[in-house]
């Protein structure tokens, strides 16, 4: 993981990437990731990339009936997404010298450490850039 040479704000000059999870049924998913990503720039940092995880039903033809009723929920308990767009997103961190990447949604403590673990960067979610007192 890079040193931050702006410790009391650790976005303040890095280069970051986008990422949400989100429903098949939420339609407005990019105007999420420009809100997100004005957030970020008004930080100091420089948005490099996006990456979207969309969850939507199952394929009726195969037999994992009751996908609608898991849209809203995460591929994985540990990191949110499925492996293959978390090796993707990893990748891509790598390649491009990334500094963090900040999530759209909620992340726990446990996401949190495996994201940063896997991806090598810090890993932030959206709430913790909110200003307190600032109402959107």
């Amino acid at each position: 993981m890079k040193q931050y040479r702006n410790l009391g704000d650790p976005l303040a000059g890095a280069d970051v990437v986008l990422v949400g999870l989100f429903s098949a049924k939420e339609k407005q998913f990019g105007v999420r990731l420009d809100e997100l990503a004005a957030l970020v720039e008004a930080r100091g940092s420089r948005v490099v990339g996006r990456f979207v995880q969309r969850r939507g039903p199952s394929d009726r033809w195969k037999e994992r009936p009751g996908g609608a009723a898991r849209m809203g929920l995460p591929f994985s308990r540990r990191t949110l997404l499925t492996h293959g767009k978390v090796r993707e997103i990893a990748e891509a961190c790598r390649e491009a010298d990334i500094d963090a990447a900040v999530f759209v949604n909620d992340l726990t403590r446990v996401q949190r450490t495996v994201l940063t673990g896997i991806l090598g960067c810090l890993v932030v979610s959206g709430d913790d850039l909110a200003v307190p007192g600032e109402t959107g």
